[in-house]
Formats: structure tokens, C-alpha cells, sequence
């Protein structure tokens, strides 16, 4: 844009720059005045008003001038609507002529002495004025004409009026916006009055809107008009676009492409004259020429081609308008615009297609129609074309999803369909295995095709999955599907490398587990029995790591195999005795494991977890109920390995070596003592107990002595309480109390002491083990 204004306009900026000056020249001397009258006259001195402290000169004269102007406007609309009948033809022509001419001749004069505000009011209430003389006429004139064709015509006319006023009053602002606003009327009105229908009231909004933008990029179009024009261009260019576009998706056809394309040319006119100064103005101008192309070229294709075929019309012209985007010579920010609204027409397309792949996929719906893969193919090409890591990761999804459509698409046999989902499998798998091994002399290679290979390998699982679920209506199928997936995920993961490996490796232990399940299914074995033939996956994935040992894949492979391992043992929950000898399997698999020494504490705990719960479940379901079966199983192996805790670390507590299997022991007998009424349990346990305190006051350990002490003692009151009740109840009421009272004094009078030997027993205790 220009940065030297006008000579008028310079001319009305410098008297808005002396006007403030005198302003301020003003209230200096006043200020002058008071200092002085203050010095020379301090009894009196009394500080006036200062100037400025109220309202702003500049601001009074503002709200005055908009205060008259409105009351003039009323009060000329209230002669217009109401006193108009009074008078004659002549009078009323003298009355319109005098009081426009006046209020349109007076804002000139007003310019020459350097009253620019006042003109400015004075002009407003002119231009009102020659609305009023409009409708004026056209009550008296012409009053059997057309209401919209008169309005067509004297918006024309005001517009071309009130143009050459303000070309004519340079220093006047409100004419020539006016004159935009008003030129945005006539040839949609007359579209409207003509009645031939929506296209041409869309042509007319499309011409007004170019009229705009060619004044919006004028050289000089005057102060205030090229934001008016470029806002009346957006919104008589929007109206036009959304009305050839609700006909273009209703009807299609050429009518509604002609404007579409008018407008796309249009906005890419704005676009590209926008480019070099307001990038911005450009990329937004650029993405409505391309989406309204789109919606253009759609149109057009959409009358010469089937219902299912129409989105790939719209996506063939996205695709063109991406092409011209990456034409060389095109501005950058035209470029950006236009493949902005290519992208998001192909995202749409993609978005209608997907679904549909995924719905043949899971067999909601039967076969893929063609037009579906084309979307995903054309798409997916338009990705692989661009030089960017993520588009291609997503041209690479698209292959996918356009190879995984296929078979639906061709409407393949079961059989047919199984095969080319393994082939698509492998094909996606193998190029996973290429991208994680660099080639030689090439160490980066694996880093810059990370989020391509995580592509390839996530396809590749996808179509495992897709192919598994599509092999379910056969059981030679699903065993067939199942084992080569098995072989093929177990040699990607020999042949991969890194986090592709690992992938690799437990997806092809659940194709495994898959496989084994299947293949138990089709033996007729029963629920219960085929947990127990699943257990081959841990026992196959235990040797596995054993021979991998220390490699990082060889965890993921053991816990893969365990979740296999725990899926057997659900399986085989129906049958108790059948759920006792998987869990005692289960456990004989981790104590193989637990000899090596990288598994060693996990493996072992898992282990003895496995074996105790069989043991349980075994005395279950054989009915037993005596504590002591469940307990003892448990009891003895945490004892002797807290002897051999003991045994190679003599500084270890014997709370953390016995406590446990002390604990398992005696605590489910002691409850099972309380309820019983015969005698043999607890005698027993009172033997054993006292066994125990006995051993740990003699090998002065703290856990065998507490224990078994606690336990012989709540023992014996439950043997002696009976005999206590039936005797308190013999004795008389008052000597309860008298024997708790003395037994207080006792214990007072030998407070001291009883502390002394608490302290001496607290230190026996501390010294035990």
C-alpha cells in the first residue's frame, strides 16, 4: 500500500495536528495565568478549572457535531413520512432540492476553512438525505413501479452518485464506502426482480464480488475503502459460493460449476495479488479458491459417473489442485493454501473410505466397493509422492488398508481370501524385517526408517489379526491361517532386529497359542483338556529364553508364554482335579525356570505360588477341610528354606528365615482350636507349640519363641476358660474387684522393679535371633 496520503488528506491531518496544538497552547497559558495570580495575589488565589480536566475539546465537539447530525436526520425522515403530503409537486421538488443540494454543497465549504469534522457530519446527513429523495420518487414519481427493480435502480444510481461526491470532497471519509455498500445492491436485486431463478442471483453476487476485489486492489481507492471492499467482496462471494454449492451437491452438473469455478478463479486472483505483502491474506484467500475448485470439479463429475463413484470425483479434482499447488512459480503462500484444501478434501475422502474397509473387514458388511479402494490407492500415491517421514508412514497405512480390500473388492472364495491375507502379511512383515536392519556403512538408516518400519510392522499385524478373524468360519482353515502365521511372525522375529524383534517374537507366541487352541478345538478334546494342551506354549517359550538367556528378547517371550499359561489355567477352572494338575504342570515349568540364575527369584516365588495352590485345589477337591492339609504343604518348604536362609546368611532375622512358615503353621490350627470342641487338636497343637518355644529359648531365637509361646498360651486359656467361667460364677461378686485392687497395689508398690525387669526382658529379647 501507498504510505503518502493525498493532498487532501495530508492537508486534514496537518489541520488535526495544529487544531491540538492551539489546544495545548491554550491550557499552557491559562495554567500561566493561575501560577501568576497565586505569586501576586495569595489571599485570593483560588485555582480555576484547568482546561482539559473536563471534557476534551476535540471529544466535545465530536459528540456535538454526531448529537446534530442525528437530529437533523430525524427530523428530515419525519418530513419525508409525514409532512411530505402537505405540499405541492412544486413544493416538494423545491423542498428536496434545496435541502440535499445544501447538505451536500455546505461539507465542501466546511473542507476549505479547515472544519473537516463538521464536513464530515453535514455529508453524512447529505447522503441520508439522497435515500430519502429515493424513496421520495418513488412514492410520488413512479409508485406503481416494481419495489425490487426501483431498489436495484437507485441503489445504482446513489452508488454512482455518492462515488463521484466523494472523488469530488477528497477530505470526506463517508462517500466513497457508502458508495461500496451501496454498489453491493443493484445486480443482485435486479437478478431478484428479473425472477429467473437462484443461478443468476448467484452470478450477480458473484460480479459484485469481483467489482469489489477490483477495488480492494486499486492503487489509490480512497481512505476507508479497501477494507469495505475486501469485507463486502467475502460476503457477496460467500453467499454466491454457498448457493452454487448446495446446488452443485443437490443437482451437480454444469449450471452450478460455472459459478463455483468463477469464484475459485476469483479468490485465486485475491490470492495471488496478496502474496507479496500479506502472506496470511493470501494462504486464506488460497484455501478458498482451491476448496471451492473442488467443489467445482466434483460437481462436473458427479453427472457423468454412478452414486459410489462420486467421492472419488471430488477426490480426483483435490488431487488436480494439488498438483497445481506444486507447480513452480506459484507464491508460497498461494502454494500453502491450495494444498491445505487438497489435503483436507483427500482427508474427507479417506474418512468416508475407511470405514467401509473396516466394515468388510469384521464381516459387518459383505465385499468393498471399488470405488473405496481407488480412494485409498489414489490417496495412498498422492503420499508416497511427498518427501516427508509421515506422509509416507501414511501412504504406507493406505497400501494397507487399499491390499487388506482386495479380496472383498474381488469377491474371492474363503480360501482365496485366507491366502492373499497371509501374502499381504508377510509382504508388510518382511519389509518391517528390511526396515530394521541398516544396510551396510549405513548407521542412521535404522533411525531415519523408524516410523516407517513401526508402519510396516503394525500392517503386518493388522493383516495377521484380519486374516486369523477371517479364517473362523473353518477349522482346517483356522488351524492352517493360524500355524502359518505362527511360522511366519517366528521368522520375522529371527530375521528382525530391535523393538521389531520383540514384536515379533510374542505376536508369534499368541499365534501359537491360537494354533493350540484351534488344533485342541478340532481334536474334539474338552474345555478343561485343552488348558492342559496349552501348556506346551510356556513350556516352548521357557526353552526358548533359556536358550536366548540374558537376550532382551527373551523376557517378553517368557511373560507372553505365561499370560498363554495363565489362559490354560482358566480353561481348565471347570474341572478341579483337571485345574490341580495344570497348576502343578504350570509349576514344574517355573521351577525349570527358576535354576537359571537371571529367573532365579521370580521363577522360584511363581513357582512355590503354583505348587501350593495345586496342592489346595487337589485337597479341595478330594474334600478335605482340615486346616492342617492346606497349611502344613505350605508350612515345611518355608521352613527348610528358612534353615538354608539361616544356614548361609547367620545374620539373617529369624522373623524374616521362620516367621513365615511358623505363622502358616500355627495360626489356621489355633483358629480351628477356638471352634473345636473335642480335645485332640488342641493338645496337639499345645505340644507342638511348646515344642517350638522351647527350641527358641534354647537356640535363643526371638520368632520360635514369641510364636509358639502366643500360640501355647492363647491355647491354654481356651482349654482353661470354661473352668474360669464356672468359677468366677462360684465366687462371690465383691471378690473379683478386691482381687483386681490388690493386685493394682502389688504392682505399684513394685513399680520400679517391674519396669526394670520389662527393660532386662526387652534386652534377652533384642540379643535373640
Amino acid at each position: 500500500m501507498d504510505n503518502v496520503p493525498p493532498p487532501a488528506e495530508e492537508l486534514m491531518l496537518l489541520d488535526r495536528e495544529l487544531a491540538q496544538l492551539d489546544a495545548r497552547r491554550s491550557q499552557l497559558l491559562a495554567r500561566r495565568a493561575w501560577l501568576l495570580s497565586v505569586l501576586y495575589a495569595p489571599a485570593a488565589a483560588v485555582p480555576p478549572s484547568r482546561p482539559g480536566a473536563g471534557t476534551a475539546p476535540r471529544s466535545a465537539q465530536n459528540v456535538l457535531l454526531a448529537l446534530g447530525g442525528v437530529l437533523l436526520a430525524v427530523a428530515a425522515v419525519a418530513f419525508t413520512l409525514v409532512s411530505w403530503g402537505s405540499l405541492g409537486i412544486g413544493g416538494r421538488a423545491a423542498v428536496l432540492a434545496t435541502v440535499t443540494a445544501g447538505a451536500l454543497a455546505a461539507p465542501l465549504v466546511l473542507l476549505r476553512r479547515r472544519l473537516a469534522s463538521t464536513a464530515r457530519a453535514v455529508a453524512s446527513l447529505g447522503l441520508l438525505l439522497t435515500v430519502l429523495d429515493a424513496y421520495a420518487v418513488h412514492r410520488v414519481g413512479v409508485p406503481g413501479a416494481d419495489a425490487v427493480g426501483y431498489a436495484a435502480v437507485a441503489s445504482a444510481v446513489l452508488a454512482a452518485l455518492w462515488a463521484a461526491y466523494g472523488a469530488a470532497a477528497r477530505g470526506l471519509r463517508v462517500p466513497l464506502p457508502a458508495a461500496v455498500v451501496a454498489g453491493q445492491l443493484p445486480l443482485p436485486l435486479w437478478a431478484l426482480a428479473s425472477d429467473a431463478g437462484a443461478l443468476p442471483v448467484c452470478w450477480a453476487l458473484l460480479v459484485t464480488a469481483g467489482l469489489d476485489v477490483a477495488v480492494a486492489v486499486a492503487p489509490r481507492p480512497g481512505a476507508g475503502v479497501r477494507p469495505v471492499a475486501c469485507a463486502a467482496a467475502c460476503v457477496t462471494g460467500g453467499w454466491a459460493v454457498l448457493i452454487a454449492g448446495w446446488f452443485s451437491v443437490v443437482d451437480g452438473g454444469a449450471g452450478p460449476a460455472a459459478p463455483l469455478l468463477a469464484a475459485a478463479a476469483l479468490a485465486g486472483y485475491g490470492a495471488w495479488r496478496t502474496a507479496a505483502g500479506a502472506e496470511s491474506w493470501s494462504v486464506a484467500w488460497a484455501v478458498v479458491a482451491g476448496a471451492v475448485a473442488v467443489a467445482a470439479g466434483g460437481g462436473l463429475v458427479r453427472e457423468a459417473v454412478p452414486v459410489q463413484w462420486v467421492v472419488p470425483g471430488y477426490l480426483a479434482a483435490a488431487v488436480a489442485v494439488g498438483a497445481v499447488a506444486v507447480r513452480g512459480g506459484v507464491p508460497r503462500g498461494v502454494r500453502r493454501g491450495l494444498a491445505g484444501a487438497s489435503a483436507a478434501a483427500q482427508a474427507l475422502a479417506v474418512a468416508w473410505a475407511l470405514p467401509q474397509v473396516a466394515a468388510a473387514l469384521v464381516g459387518v458388511r459383505p465385499g468393498v466397493p471399488w470405488a473405496v479402494v481407488a480412494v485409498t490407492v489414489t490417496v495412498a500415491g498422492v503420499l508416497a509422492s511427498l518427501p516427508s517421514r509421515p506422509a509416507r508412514c501414511g501412504a504406507l497405512a493406505l497400501a494397507w488398508a487399499s491390499t487388506a480390500a482386495l479380496p472383498g473388492a474381488l469377491a474371492l472364495p474363503d480360501a482365496a481370501a485366507s491366502v492373499a491375507r497371509l501374502v499381504v502379511t508377510a509382504g508388510f512383515l518382511a519389509l518391517a524385517v528390511r526396515l530394521s536392519r541398516p544396510a551396510a556403512g549405513q548407521d542412521g538408516a535404522r533411525d531415519a526408517d523408524g516410523s516407517l518400519g513401526d508402519t510396516a510392522l503394525g500392517g503386518a499385524l493388522l493383516g495377521a489379526l484380519v486374516a486369523a478373524a477371517g479364517a473362523r468360519g473353518s477349522e482346517a482353515a483356522e488351524i492352517a491361517v493360524l500355524g502359518a502365521l505362527t511360522v511366519l511372525l517366528a521368522g520375522g522375529a529371527v530375521a528382525a532386529r530391535g523393538r521389531h524383534r520383540t514384536v515379533a517374537a510374542c505376536a508369534a507366541v499368541v499365534a501359537a497359542t491360537g494354533f493350540t487352541g484351534a488344533a485342541s478345538a478340532a481334536a474334539g478334546l474338552p474345555v478343561h483338556l485343552a488348558g492342559v494342551a496349552l501348556l506346551a506354549v510356556p513350556v516352548a517359550t521357557s526353552a526358548v529364553g533359556a536358550a536366548l538367556r540374558r537376550h532382551l528378547v527373551a523376557v517378553p517371550v517368557e511373560l507372553a508364554g505365561a499370560a498363554a499359561g495363565a489362559l490354560a489355567v482358566a480353561l481348565a477352572s471347570a474341572r478341579p482335579a483337571t485345574l490341580a494338575l495344570v497348576l502343578a504342570l504350570a509349576g514344574v515349568v517355573a521351577a525349570a525356570t527358576a535354576v537359571r540364575p537371571e529367573r532365579r527369584p521370580a521363577a522360584g516365588y511363581t513357582a512355590t505360588a503354583l505348587f501350593v495352590a495345586a496342592t489346595w485345589v487337589r485337597l479341595a477337591a478330594s474334600g478335605v477341610s482340615s486346616p492342617e492339609a492346606y497349611a502344613l504343604p505350605v508350612a515345611v518348604p518355608a521352613l527348610a528354606v528358612g534353615v538354608l536362609r539361616r544356614r548361609h546368611d547367620p545374620e539373617a532375622s529369624s522373623w524374616v528365615a521362620y516367621g513365615p512358615g511358623l505363622g502358616t503353621a500355627l495360626v489356621p490350627s489355633l483358629f480351628a482350636a477356638w471352634g473345636d470342641p473335642g480335645w485332640p487338636r488342641p493338645l496337639l497343637l499345645g505340644l507342638v507349640a511348646l515344642a517350638v518355644t522351647l527350641l527358641g529359648a534354647r537356640l535363643r531365637l526371638q520368632a520360635p519363641l514369641l510364636l509358639g509361646g502366643a500360640v501355647l498360651a492363647l491355647v491354654g486359656l481356651h482349654e482353661l476358660a470354661p473352668h474360669v467361667v464356672q468359677a468366677v460364677g462360684a465366687l462371690p461378686r465383691w471378690l473379683p474387684p478386691a482381687m483386681a485392687g490388690l493386685l493394682l497395689l502389688v504392682v505399684g508398690a513394685t513399680y520400679e522393679q517391674r519396669l526394670r525387669d520389662a527393660r532386662r526382658l526387652r534386652d534377652t529379647l533384642g540379643r535373640m535371633g
